[in-house]
């Protein structure tokens, strides 16, 4: 038995999936990861599964080289013959899920990790995006057997838009989290508020900037972090300039990308993600793993990581006001920090365990464990 998963990115592969990955080796399949360079291949292979290199460019509009990567993908299906495939992110889903039904697979899976970019901004462009991405999802979901979703409102949302049957759709927890790698830890002696996020406006990167700022100049011994690179190809980039006048200011510090983010974690006492959408946002589930209280926006995908007021709190969607409220409700009661924490990492246990998420994701890639 053979499963091939189809990434958009390596890191996310063995970051993500590789508990996933390892599950279905379990299971007695031979996995298959397809990625778009050579980055970071062994750890893939490190996990147990073997490694195809498919070039593709995940924030790129040429229908071409698309075109190109769909090829790709069906002349490997149709060597590897593969029993079931699995793609994540738009290209993935939509080029794998077509190629994947050129190529006569027996269980096509798909799974809509956010519903990015296109659906949550509003210019022109967005748009158009959004018209061209609506046409080649509900192209794609007509190939794919299930459709996975990690919440509520992108599924309604494509379901209610036509794109995709609601019978094929199904729900899961995020990406789930490995609650005995991502422990409870102590916190740190100072009040320290993080972010961890890629550089984008849609992350809520500015709204964390100003409520930093706001709440830094009542105060000053409040510690801000964030940790992200900086983006050039993606639509909605914060500029580097703009991230560095809050550095020099003395207002955050910012770290870069690192291949354990544990540490980081555990110098913070509360996280934030001021996100204007999310599938499930794995940062979030990692810190509350890790017994922090959350600070998430009430949008799609981030609000149903919290309790609000019980393991963290929920505030206005761009709006960065009410994020510095919150942040100021735990500097004037520090008692909450360890309280709501306590309670996220039980919430995290009880709901977002890897080993529950995967045993879903299992039954709908339709994979039985060896008894």
């Amino acid at each position: 038995m053979k499963f091939i998963l189809i990434s958009p990115k390596n890191r996310t592969a063995y970051n993500f999936r590789g508990d996933l990955i390892k599950d279905i080796i379990s299971c007695g399949y031979e996995v298959i990861v397809t990625g778009p360079d050579r980055e970071n291949v062994e750890k893939i292979e490190e996990l147990g599964a073997r490694f195809v290199e498919i070039p593709m460019n995940k924030n790129g509009v040429n229908p071409l080289e698309d075109l190109k990567y769909q090829k790709a993908l069906t002349e490997l299906f149709k060597k590897e013959k593969p029993d079931v495939t699995l793609g994540y992110t738009s290209k993935p889903v939509i080029y794998g899920s077509i190629a994947a039904k050129k190529a006569k697979v027996p269980r096509i899976v798909s799974m809509v990790t956010g519903a990015g970019y296109a659906f949550t901004a509003k210019s022109a462009k967005a748009k158009i995006i959004k018209t061209i991405m609506s046409f080649l999802y509900r192209k794609a979901f007509r190939c794919a057997d299930c459709v996975i979703f990690q919440n509520s409102d992108d599924k309604n949302e494509f379901v209610n838009a036509s794109l995709v049957k609601e019978s094929k759709c199904r729900i899961v927890n995020g990406s789930g989290v490995d609650t005995d790698k991502f422990a409870v830890c102590d916190y740190p002696d100072e009040i320290t508020f993080f972010m961890l996020s890629r550089l984008l406006k849609s992350k809520g990167v500015g709204e964390y900037l100003e409520a930093a700022e706001s709440v830094k100049k009542e105060h000053p011994e409040i510690q801000f972090a964030l940790l992200g690179k900086y983006e050039t190809e993606m639509q909605d980039a914060i500029g580097k300039a703009e991230i560095e006048r809050y550095i020099n200011d003395g207002i955050i510090t910012r770290y870069d990308e690192t291949n354990d983010v544990r540490p980081y974690y555990e110098k913070c006492s509360v996280y934030v993600l001021p996100s204007y959408r999310e599938g499930t946002p794995r940062t979030v589930l990692e810190a509350m793993s890790m017994g922090r209280a959350i600070i998430t926006s009430d949008a799609p995908g981030c609000r149903e990581t919290v309790i609000d007021g019980k393991t963290g709190f929920l505030t206005k969607v761009k709006d960065s006001s009410s994020v510095a409220e919150k942040m100021l409700e735990f500097i004037n009661n520090p008692e909450l920090i360890s309280k709501l924490g306590k309670e996220s990492a039980a919430y995290c246990r009880d709901k977002f365990d890897v080993k529950k998420v995967n045993k879903d994701m299992l039954s709908y890639l339709q994979i039985e464990r060896n008894e």
